[in-house]
């Protein structure tokens, strides 16, 4: 098996982005990154999809955030408790710009915090 081989077949991380610090980066851009909320999709089955944030901090309660997601949204969702990341709100559907503007809105976070990952 070659190295390309390894890379097509290895499954996608969709917190790589996080995780991948450069030996250049100083503990200020650690801290900074935390403070970022990421947005991202997921594919599911077929045309299903899958919309989890990441980052929310602990002050806020995440599974009452998620009961105004889905009163908002009309769609069903779960929070999960990530190994890494802590807790991690997943939703039914693309809700990418639905949860920015909702978390924008409610003042939960600016616009220079959140980061939207996708297709």
């Amino acid at each position: 098996m070659t190295d390309h081989d390894a890379i097509v077949f290895r499954s996608a991380d969709p917190f790589a982005d996080v995780t991948g610090l450069s030996t250049s980066d100083t503990g200020a851009s650690a801290q900074r990154s935390s403070n970022i909320i990421h947005i991202r999709i997921q594919q599911r089955n077929g045309k299903k999809t899958l919309t989890t944030v990441q980052g929310i901090g602990d002050e806020f309660d995440k599974k009452r955030l998620l009961r105004e997601f889905k009163k908002q949204f009309a769609c069903n969702g779960t929070v999960v408790e990530h190994q890494e990341y802590g807790e991690v709100i997943q939703l039914q559907g693309d809700q990418r710009t639905n949860v920015s503007q909702f978390l924008k809105k409610i003042g939960i976070c600016q616009d220079d915090q959140v980061k939207v990952h996708g297709f």
